[in-house]
């Protein structure tokens, strides 16, 4: 069994990436995506871990016994608008280290680190004692997104739940949100093959779109160079995994799938399994790895 889709504290998650090898592990997974918003910063990390775990079992172990060792899949997720709506795209495979896509995600970075300073001066304007500084130092070395924002409110006892942070304050129609500028999906797409990666449409349901509309997103992806998309996911009901898998092999797409697991910050939502029926078989990132043409340790 895999996953395709993780965050780690590099974004917003709450495990760090040497965390999530291990529990990956425990859960009995062969193998898990890092895919932090706009970020590679965890990757090397659960890379070099994950290498370190099968020393370790290989040197302390019979030849017997399983491996303890997890593939740990480069990976990223771009948020992006189109028509107003927020599109999110999954990168899987990606040569992180490419200097040209380091480049671009730095530009990310830049962008919603404005966003951040930005917001935090309406939120003080509303009573809040809040810096970005303050985000920094409560949330060190992460990628600043609002699930931040709703942890330090919630932790700051501005609010009683997460959720309330995002209605009261951060929320897209709040008087203090700031939207930050996006790409588009065709160049994140893009972005992702001129990284050697497999582009993945994620979650497409979520996105409360008609049939017709979706439809025109995927057919304009794929002409772009989009792979796969998410047809296996936490929230999906059965009927939604059929309707998903029908749609990607319209478009001779494969599937892909994953938890979208942050740790605490998604309560009940498990790595590997979701809210405990979810199951992506190692069949579908053996696809991906065939359709690439690339091996990977």
């Amino acid at each position: 069994m895999v996953d395709l889709h993780v965050h780690s504290n590099k974004s917003d998650g709450s495990f760090s990436p040497k965390e999530l090898v291990d529990y990956a592990i425990e859960k009995g997974l062969s193998a898990f995506a890092l895919t932090d918003h706009d970020t590679t910063a965890g990757i090397d990390e659960a890379i070099d871990h994950a290498k370190q775990r099968a020393r370790m079992t290989s040197e302390t172990s019979a030849s017997s016994h399983p491996m303890q060792t997890v593939e740990v899949i480069p990976g990223i997720e771009f948020s992006t608008e189109y028509e107003g709506k927020d599109i999110h795209i999954v990168g899987l495979y990606i040569d992180h280290h490419a200097p040209a896509f380091q480049t671009r995600i730095q530009a990310f970075v830049d962008s919603r680190i404005l966003r951040n300073q930005k917001m935090c001066m309406n939120l003080q304007r509303a009573g809040i004692d809040i810096s970005y500084e303050k985000l920094l130092f409560a949330f060190p070395k992460a990628v600043i997104t609002r699930a931040h924002y709703a942890r330090y409110l919630l932790n700051h006892e501005y609010v009683k739940s997460m959720p309330e942070a995002f209605d009261r304050y951060i929320g897209d129609h709040t008087p203090y949100f700031v939207p930050r500028e996006k790409v588009t999906p065709k160049q994140a797409v893009e972005l992702i093959l001129a990284a050697d990666g497999f582009p993945v449409l994620a979650h497409p349901t979520l996105y409360h779109m008609s049939d017709e509309r979706l439809g025109k997103l995927v057919s304009e992806l794929k002409a772009a160079g989009l792979m796969g998309m998410e047809c296996l996911y936490s929230t999906y009901t059965p009927s939604e995994t059929r309707k998903m898998t029908a749609l990607a092999k319209r478009y001779d797409l494969l599937a892909s799938g994953g938890s979208d697991f942050h740790g605490s910050n998604k309560p009940k939502l498990d790595l590997g399994c979701g809210y405990g029926k979810l199951c992506v078989p190692d069949e579908i990132m053996q696809n991906i790895k065939s359709a690439l043409g690339k091996g990977y340790e």
